[in-house]
């Protein structure tokens, strides 16, 4: 999966409010050339859009975000889910993901964090909420102890600041929902998702080459 990541170094974390939206999000996505995608366990309507994903996007590879719980982890990957992520660091969420056979990248903000994930034997963590935790300041001091530690920083990402992120040896992708603006999903405009997509590939490319 982080080989993955490394293909597609921007995530998409969608909040899906009505499934049925939920397979012409991802095709606007797929069609913009970010098929990583994350759809967060924040509406009822999330493990159901994991499984539509699942089922129908066969070129989209669907994750759960917001997993806060082993139940969580189990509920998504019966649903479909390729991946799991966390806001926090959970050692029970962890354990259950290793249980279930995905790879999951929970968010870590301090050192102490980063050090029990470590510990834990991971190596690809998410950095949550990476613009209230110090930014690419802090990547960059993590990245001189952590130096086998990568990080997907989410959390104040966007256009504007992408590049500064993914200009970081440390970080393997960036995670954000400006890609997925809600009222462009209320609207059905999925032609503004795969703008947006694109732009986000655009300029991962151009740091990246």
């Amino acid at each position: 999966m982080s080989d993955l990541f490394s293909n597609c170094p921007v995530v998409p974390v969608v909040v899906i409010e009505d499934a049925a939206k939920a397979v012409p999000v991802a095709r606007a996505l797929v069609a913009g050339g970010l098929p990583v995608i994350e759809i967060t366990l924040r509406t009822v309507a999330a493990i159901n859009a994991i499984g539509a994903i699942a089922s129908e996007v066969p070129d989209a590879v669907v994750g759960a975000g917001t997993v806060l719980s082993a139940a969580h982890a189990d509920n998504a990957v019966a649903a479909g889910a390729r991946f799991i992520v966390s806001p926090g660091l959970h050692a029970p969420v962890v354990a259950a993901a290793s249980r279930l056979g995905v790879p999951i990248f929970p968010g870590v903000s301090t050192a102490t964090e980063a050090q029990q994930a470590w510990n834990l034997g991971l190596r690809v963590l998410k950095f949550f909420p990476a613009g209230l935790s110090g930014g690419v300041p802090m990547l960059k001091a993590f990245a001189a102890v952590f130096g086998d530690l990568s990080f997907m920083p989410t959390g104040g990402v966007s256009a504007k600041n992408l590049h500064e992120y993914l200009a970081l040896p440390s970080v393997i992708a960036c995670g954000g929902s400006w890609l997925t603006p809600a009222a462009a999903i209320d609207a059905g405009n999925y032609e503004q998702i795969t703008a947006l997509a694109s732009e986000a590939l655009q300029i991962a490319r151009a740091i990246r080459g």
